[in-house]
C-alpha cells in the first residue's frame, strides 16, 4: 500500500529533529504495521501510536492517508 501525507503533517515531520523525523517516517511508511486501532466515534479512522506521537488515518482504496499528527496529549 502507498502511503500519503497531509500537509500539515509534512510540517509536523520537517519541525523535529533529523533522529526524530527518522523515527516518525519509519512507523509512518511501515502502515498498517505497529500499535493500530481503530477510533471509537470516528468511523474510518485508525491511529497509529509510536512512542509520543500519535497518527490519525483512512484507507482510501489502496492508499493509506494520514490526516492528522500529533504529541500524545494533543491529539485527539
Amino acid at each position: 500500500m502507498r502511503v500519503e501525507l497531509h500537509k500539515s503533517v509534512q510540517k509536523f515531520v520537517l519541525r523535529r529533529t533529523k533522529k526524530e523525523q527518522i523515527y516518525i517516517l519509519n512507523a509512518l511508511y511501515k502502515l498498517p504495521e505497529g500499535d493500530v486501532k481503530p477510533l471509537v466515534g470516528r468511523h474510518g479512522d485508525f491511529r497509529l501510536r509510536k512512542g509520543d506521537i500519535r497518527a490519525i488515518f483512512e484507507y482510501r482504496g489502496n492508499v493509506i492517508f494520514v490526516k492528522e499528527i500529533d504529541n500524545r496529549g494533543d491529539a485527539y
